[in-house]
């Protein structure tokens, strides 16, 4: 009896050690999956809209806003991911364009060949980060400027780096996790000298919410855009294109066709200037 007891005790150690390496090993498998995206701690609370608002004031000059200069530009940050393919295939049959702020990090290096495509279809690729790591990347503004050549060199196979003109601060303009590691005065200094060295910072001013976790459903991202853009003449929306944001893809053509129907306008960052002139 005592041997029968000695086995079942030892095959009740092994099933909850078996158990455990399920946990570990599911935990590793998320955290491969997790994008380097913002968490809701991270992302600027409040983005400076500035450069929609502006863009909304020369739309309104004319006085025909409502009919012709409803203007929103569809915006992903991220990328490229395997999920980067049926988000063309979505632009590309509702014929929108976008613009993608892409990153170079380990969980996505093979999927730049990617941004040629982006390219190809008449996207706009513009800057976001090689690493996404706020820590890294927020050290100083010098470890910032850094991590953008390393972004610059990886991607330089795919698209004429010289050409892009456009940036978005991981976390957003006014993010305050870099805080903890560049100071209270480091998002300042970054935006003062992104504009010395040529470049433009865009935030946003329509949120989908789908990458401040919990995995939202596509409806709750479709109507978190909805709300959002009411009453606004230019949207910069922000989506994320990363292997976890499978539910902005489903949500993607309806968000589409909503802003055809209330008769926007879709252009990329670039284009919004030029369209509202």
């Amino acid at each position: 009896m005592e041997k029968v007891g000695s086995i079942r005790k030892n095959k009740k150690f092994w099933l909850w050690v078996a158990a455990f390496a399920v946990v570990i090993m599911a935990g590793w498998l998320v955290a491969e999956e997790e994008p380097f995206g913002c968490c809701k701690a991270d992302i600027s609370q409040v983005p400076d809209a500035k450069f929609a608002q502006a863009n909304a004031v020369m739309a309104s000059k004319e006085g025909d806003t409502e009919q012709n200069k409803k203007i929103v530009c569809l915006t992903f940050d991220d990328g490229p991911s395997k999920n980067t393919p049926e988000v063309l295939s979505i632009l590309d049959e509702a014929a929108v364009p976008a613009t993608f702020f892409v990153i170079a990090a380990e969980n996505n290096e093979k999927y730049l060949p990617l941004i040629e495509q982006e390219v190809q279809k008449g996207h706009q690729i513009a800057f976001h980060s090689a690493t996404h790591e706020y820590k890294k990347i927020y050290a100083s503004t010098k470890a910032f400027w850094e991590d953008m050549e390393v972004l610059k060199q990886k991607i330089s196979p795919y698209v004429d780096v010289e050409s892009i003109h456009y940036l978005r601060f991981p976390g957003g303009s006014t993010n305050t996790v870099s805080h903890k590691y560049g100071g209270s005065s480091i998002m300042k200094n970054l935006k003062e000298q992104a504009e010395n060295k040529g470049y433009h910072w865009v935030d946003w001013n329509v949120c989908a919410g789908d990458a401040i976790g919990g995995h939202p459903s596509a409806e709750k991202i479709f109507n978190a855009v909805k709300k959002e853009a009411d009453g606004k003449d230019v949207c910069v929306v922000l989506m994320h294109d990363t292997a976890v944001t499978k539910t902005t893809i489903e949500a993607l053509p309806r968000i589409i066709e909503w802003f055809k129907q209330q008769g926007y306008q879709f252009c990329t960052v670039e284009q919004m200037t030029a369209l509202t002139n």
